[in-house]
């Protein structure tokens, strides 16, 4: 039976499937989409409508994300249902960690068809040397699977390896813990979770700003190089500025709905 491999995010799973032809594998691979470190999780696995509410005012959009939110909930479903081997792709970014142990929730009472392909900053300078693009960590050493070239991952499939039960009881504890915890953002730390607020992300925002007239690309692009211990996404960035406009700590020649068009100063 084939192997199901997961990963968090659309360019992840594009540069695993490519992996895995390379490979001449017929592995199948589930994507996950959704940056679990930022925003309510708290009845995320019994009910799209919070979930769905926040990335409506995030992304400043009518979409129908309780439609796209529940297809994931039925993606992990039919994750517990089957009986294949399970490999959770996840590199030292919150998302991705936290993607790991929601799977590992879901499959808690099948321990023995979970498995992990770990991925390191390290690891990004396997053949870096022959991309014109230079090495692309980041200062941080933050990584998530989408960082990662498919000849990078093919490099690391064969280090998949089974989690024990007693680790995986402990993720699946440590995603309840995370839900319950009621932050408005979760950070990785020395590896493990820890809850936070948008404060420091606001005030990064605000420092980058200035007296002078500047484009809230601009802007939000330097907070998203800065350290937050959360790999800090575009449209999350834009939405923080909304807010600070709208709270009257930024000013804005243009709309807030066009932010990312929008030039913005203290």
């Amino acid at each position: 039976m084939n192997t199901i491999h997961v990963v968090n995010g659309d360019s992840a799973a594009q540069s695993l499937t490519e992996a895995l032809l390379r490979a001449e594998r017929a592995d199948r691979v589930v994507t996950l989409r959704d940056d679990l470190a930022v925003g309510p999780i708290r009845d995320i696995d019994d009910s799209a409508l919070t979930r769905a509410a926040f990335w409506r005012q995030v992304l400043n959009s009518a979409m129908d994300f309780e439609e796209q939110l529940e297809e994931q909930l039925g993606v992990l479903d039919r994750l517990t249902r089957g009986d294949g081997q399970v490999v959770v792709w996840h590199g030292q970014s919150a998302a991705d960690q936290l993607t790991l142990r929601r799977t590992a929730f879901y499959l808690r009472n099948a321990p023995q068809r979970l498995n992990e392909a770990k991925l390191s900053h390290d690891d990004l300078q396997i053949d870096a040397e022959n991309d014109s693009s230079g090495f692309p960590g980041r200062p941080d050493r933050a990584t998530a699977v989408g960082m990662f070239s498919p000849k990078q991952l093919l490099a690391k499939l064969p280090t998949a390896a089974p989690i024990s039960v007693l680790r995986i009881s402990r993720l699946a504890l440590e995603w309840q813990e995370a839900k319950y915890a009621s932050a408005e953002t979760r950070r990785l730390r020395d590896n493990m979770l820890v809850s936070g607020t948008w404060l420091d992300v606001d005030e990064a925002l605000l420092d980058l700003a200035s007296p002078e007239w500047q484009l809230a690309r601009r802007i939000a692009g330097g907070a998203m190089g800065q350290r937050f211990d959360f790999m800090l996404s575009d449209s999350v960035a834009f939405w923080r500025l909304r807010e600070l406009v709208v709270a009257g700590r930024l000013k804005i020649r243009g709309t807030p709905s066009d932010i990312a068009q929008a030039e913005l100063r203290r």
